[in-house]
């Protein structure tokens, strides 16, 4: 059974986040399928234009990928960069053309 948005937010206030973790996440839970961001525009969604590697680090940490789709965020020079989920780059490639965001 796949997880809704409100229970996703609940499990994030179980892991010993800071409230910044916590808003890069619930924003990157707006991010819709086939969608991608860059960390510089999540950074800027949140109010934060500046912290993007502020907002890698706190994807670096998603305890709950890919649920909360940190897989669609990408570097600003258009290259997947890095992905913590399970199969690492090669997963975040497959994830991502899987939702027709990227070609495969």
């Amino acid at each position: 059974m796949k997880a809704s948005k409100r229970d996703l937010l609940r499990k994030l206030d179980s892991y010993n986040l800071t409230e910044f973790q916590k808003l890069v996440l619930k924003e990157t839970l707006n991010i819709e399928k086939g969608e991608v961001l860059t960390y510089k525009q999540l950074a800027e969604r949140i109010g934060h234009g500046k912290a993007y590697r502020a907002v890698g680090s706190a994807l670096k940490i998603n305890p709950l990928a890919p649920m909360i789709p940190c897989h669609r965020v990408i570097r600003s020079d258009g290259t997947l960069g890095n992905y913590s989920g399970t199969g690492g780059s090669r997963r975040k490639r497959e994830l991502l053309a899987s939702e027709n965001a990227i070609a495969s």
